[in-house]
């Protein structure tokens, strides 16, 4: 299988030489295969906009390789953007435009005759699916209508690459429905897609490989299956009292409430219970894989304690301090 998207070792850093600079990108080693939709997760400031912008040779990397269909980015970015169809998470439009001629404009820049049926076709097929209004100026679109204007210009001129960064921000859910059925045709046609998303439904639903970034390395990579080995499914029975999770093996976090035993495994482990289950005859047995949710939070969860417990120890500092403005202001 063909690899679309390569970098090894690949580092950005913003700042002067010889001084304290921001590593965006510390070591990044991704991989995207042809024919592929590749999940690209991690919270803001990760670097996940950053490794695009270098994809896209907008941004220069400080280190290690970048290759989109074997080629520099940064060297070979105008051959590469003919075969590479990109929208942003947040759109700008022309405001003096409307929203058809921007669109329009957008597909001439990819090499498109706007005057071509096939693409006309397509760009109205797009236009009725997205509920978009293409009579307005740009001034007058919302950032939803703004996103449907990107969306509609890239999935309009057939591309081999498709790279998406937060795409359905602003779209509402009926909107997202209509986004996600549009990358499952991109899919069967054969064509590549690298999405950015925080939205981790999304991801589950379409991704065929997904790459968590964390501080400007990615922490894991692989396809759903593969990576919930790490995670724990939660398995669940009719029950009365605790002596019904005794004996299970491997189980975690047991507990029985409103008739029900609870307990979680880890995933590998599960082929192991389910005998011992089934010889007690349990009665409602059900089992919940692990989310895409649970493995992000497995790697982003001590952040978001340090971030609580800062903010907590900033809220109990400031109201020390006021105490003892006001017991200052007593004493006098």
């Amino acid at each position: 299988m063909n690899t679309i998207i390569r970098t090894d070792g690949l580092t950005k850093h913003y700042g002067p030489r010889g001084r304290a600079s921001v590593h965006a990108l510390d070591g990044l080693d991704l991989s995207v295969d042809e024919g592929q939709v590749h999940g690209f997760l991690g919270p803001n400031g990760a670097g996940k906009s950053t490794t695009i912008r270098i994809l896209l040779g907008l941004a220069r990397k400080t280190g290690g390789t970048a290759t989109v269909f074997g080629a520099d980015p940064w060297a070979h970015a105008s051959q590469l953007h003919r075969r590479i169809a990109y929208v942003p998470g947040d759109v700008s439009v022309w405001p003096n435009l409307s929203g058809g001629e921007s669109i329009d404009f957008l597909a001439r820049l990819r090499g498109a005759h706007t005057k071509d049926p096939a693409y006309r076709a397509e760009r109205e097929r797009l236009m009725t699916a997205f509920q978009f209004d293409p009579r307005k100026k740009g001034r007058a679109y919302s950032k939803g209508n703004r996103q449907k204007v990107a969306l509609i210009a890239a999935f309009a001129v057939p591309a081999d690459l498709y790279i998406l960064d937060e795409p359905t921000s602003g779209l509402d859910p009926l909107m997202e429905v209509v986004f996600r059925d549009e990358v499952q045709r991109l899919r069967s046609i054969g064509a590549t897609v690298l999405l950015s998303s925080h939205i981790l439904s999304e991801v589950e639903l379409l991704c065929d490989r997904v790459s968590i970034i964390r501080a400007g390395r990615i922490v894991e990579s692989g396809t759903l299956a593969e990576l919930r080995h790490l995670t724990r499914t939660e398995v669940s029975f009719e029950a009365t009292d605790d002596t019904a999770l005794a004996g299970i093996p491997e189980a975690h976090d047991g507990s029985v409430a409103e008739g029900r035993a609870r307990f979680t495994v880890d995933s590998d482990a599960l082929p192991a219970v389910l005998p011992v289950l089934a010889q007690r005859a349990v009665a409602g047995l059900r089992i919940e894989p692990p989310s895409l949710e649970e493995l992000f939070l497995r790697h982003y969860g001590d952040d978001l304690a340090a971030s609580r417990a800062a903010e907590e120890g900033s809220s109990t500092g400031s109201g020390t301090r006021a105490a003892r403005r006001v017991a200052a202001k007593e004493s006098r």
